[in-house]
């Protein structure tokens, strides 16, 4: 189920033009990030996938539903919007009250709507914490039980907005494994996020933003190259990639692997002459 933007553009009521001739195609069970300052219009772009918003121009196609001829609910079978703050999501007593909520509300079978809760809780690392309140946890777990509630839905797109912030290693790294498995089930990934090393090391592709545009768009070793891109979006490369251009090292890294194998490599002294 591919997205594709075709001319979008988008502006507020104010006046302001927050998207400008956006043209993007993201293939089904893409891992896509999506990099830039606040205000680049990375929001504006994803919300438009499920019709939070709609195009001043241009189209957005999920699959073969133009979203301007269909609501939120519908839209919402096939992209699961994970929000940046969990607090504007959650609204029910009992964190199984809420991770239900969305399959219920796509009509799934009430017997099968436990299983569901259950897989998203194990995956989000909040096993057997159904009948706690969302409200009693912290702002990280809070932000997990939000995720859960998306992936009980079991939508073939998968919106993330942040999803990183205020996590933990353990809980990054739990992230990135989620997004992994969605991968591996040939779900589609998209993701907007500040948090550079992820992006590099879970991604297949990044695409830069500023200004209402798309600016560079490539593998994440090909997008963190992009210098003077870069610096017009306001985004650092991850710290392996500035490590790695501060040693003189030839070829971009994008994982602890990569970057130990380039450099064993790179110091390894030559093999004597015979």
């Amino acid at each position: 189920m591919d997205i594709v933007v075709s001319g979008l553009t988008f502006s507020y009521p104010s006046g302001v033009t927050a998207l400008n001739g956006i043209d993007l195609t993201v293939p089904s069970g893409q891992r896509l990030a999506i990099v830039g300052q606040n205000g680049a219009g990375k929001t504006t772009l994803v919300r438009h996938f499920n019709g939070i918003f709609r195009p001043t121009a241009g189209s957005v196609t999920i699959g073969d539903w133009d979203t301007r001829d269909r609501d939120i609910a519908e839209l919402a079978a096939r992209v699961g919007y994970v929000f940046q703050n969990p607090d504007e999501q959650l609204f029910a007593r009992s964190i199984r009250d809420e991770v239900g909520f969305g399959p219920k509300n796509l009509g799934v079978d009430a017997d099968d709507i436990p299983a569901r809760v259950a897989r998203a809780l194990e995956r989000s690392g909040l096993p057997g914490r159904e009948d706690d309140h969302p409200y009693h946890l912290s702002l990280s777990e809070r932000k997990r039980v939000a995720l859960a509630s998306v992936l009980a839905m079991e939508t073939p797109i998968v919106v993330l907005d942040e999803p990183t912030t205020g996590q933990d290693a353990r809980g990054v790294a739990l992230i990135g494994d989620v997004v992994g498995e969605l991968a591996a089930e040939g779900r589609t990934v998209v993701a907007i996020t500040h948090d550079m090393d992820f992006c590099a090391e879970t991604f297949d592709r990044v695409l830069v933003m500023a200004n209402g545009r798309i600016i560079a768009d490539g593998t994440p070793a090909e997008a963190f190259t992009r210098l003077e891109a870069l610096e017009e979006a306001h985004v650092e490369p991850p710290q392996l990639e500035r490590l790695r251009t501060g040693l003189g090292m030839p070829d971009p890294v994008t994982t602890v692997e990569g970057f130990v194998d380039q450099f064993a490599t790179r110091s390894r002294p030559p093999k004597p002459k015979r």
